[in-house]
């Protein structure tokens, strides 16, 4: 497997993700809610070593992360979620969740199967919701990621990222980590910038609404994953001149799916397979996460403990508490 290399300008989180490296071997990192055990320090709930603990459900729940229209994304899922229903030989249903919130209390509340988590809202849907992440989009050749843009519009008078004192910043929600937690740890660490004293924080609930917010000049600046604004930019709902980017940070892992800890595991086997053998030539799939940069176009095997560490340091970092409520 691949990772990209550091954009032009990573230091300040990679040095804000290093200075947390060693709370994370200290073992403060995680807190898996008391329902769930870890017997193999994979940082991620257990499978019930009871049977009648596990759940088999006759029709699987998915959800995306509800970073962009729902109703878009029935259909951009749809063959993959057919592909999903032969190999498990489940009915399977589109979830259309409207928060990151209501994704992580329908898992932990049994009613969500299998979901794709944001990358931020991972660690909190690991630890409150019994998310088990195994897969993430990549290229072919294994390469993944986005990174965490601070964008604006023409004529806004931002040149750069101290331009923004005194004027508001959009953010997407608190548990997002390109909206909220690395931009936030970046201002502070790099620019001497906080909230509240020096810009005010707004935020808009999903990176689309920040993404037209700026189009639209409703927000003179916002941070948001670049992943989505290229694949706005393909779908033409913003054009690439009425936004421009002032800062860009390192790589992130993208999006992880997972199923619920409790599923059968010959269910989540198959899951699994459903994953790792859809073919996504011609895909919806293809045509709508293909159009980022590396191109996302097949499913990759991963695992939170390693792939997610830079995410809970920048967490850890930042104060950021896993507890459930």
């Amino acid at each position: 497997m691949q990772r990209l290399p550091l954009s032009p300008r990573p230091a300040a989180l990679a040095a804000l993700a290093a200075a947390a490296f060693a709370l994370l071997s200290a073992g403060t990192a995680h807190a898996l809610d008391a329902r769930y055990t870890d017997a193999d320090g994979d940082l991620v709930a257990d499978a019930p070593t009871d049977p009648k603990d596990w759940i088999d459900p006759d029709t699987l729940v998915f959800a995306f992360t509800p970073v962009e229209d729902p109703a878009v994304y029935a259909d951009v899922w749809k063959g993959f979620l057919d592909h999903l229903a032969a190999t498990t030989g489940k009915k399977v249903q589109f979830f259309p969740v409207q928060s990151n919130a209501a994704q992580y209390e329908a898992m932990r509340a049994g009613r969500l199967h299998v979901a794709g988590v944001n990358t931020g809202g991972n660690p909190l849907a690991v630890n409150c919701a019994g998310f088990v992440p195994f897969a993430m989009m990549a290229s072919k050749d294994g390469e993944y990621g986005y990174e965490m843009e601070i964008i604006t519009y023409p004529g806004s008078g931002i040149e750069k990222v101290e331009d923004i004192k005194g004027k508001k910043l959009a953010f997407t929600s608190e548990t997002s980590n390109s909206g909220y937690k690395a931009p936030s740890a970046l201002l502070r660490e790099e620019f001497d910038m906080e909230a509240g004293r020096d810009y005010e924080p707004v935020f808009s609930g999903k990176h689309d609404n920040s993404i037209i917010g700026v189009a639209n000049k409703d927000y003179p600046a916002a941070a948001v994953a670049n992943s989505v604004l290229k694949r706005m930019q393909a779908r033409e709902v913003v054009k690439p001149e009425q936004t421009k980017t002032i800062y860009k940070s390192q790589t992130f892992p993208t999006t992880g799916y997972g199923y619920v800890y409790n599923l059968k595991p010959e269910l989540a086997e198959k899951v699994k397979q459903a994953f790792f053998t859809f073919n996504w030539e011609g895909s919806a799939l293809a045509k709508e996460f293909g159009s980022t940069e590396p191109p996302q176009e097949t499913f990759i095997p991963i695992t939170y403990k390693q792939h997610w560490e830079v995410v809970r340091a920048i967490d850890k970092a930042m104060g950021v508490d896993y507890a459930c409520r």
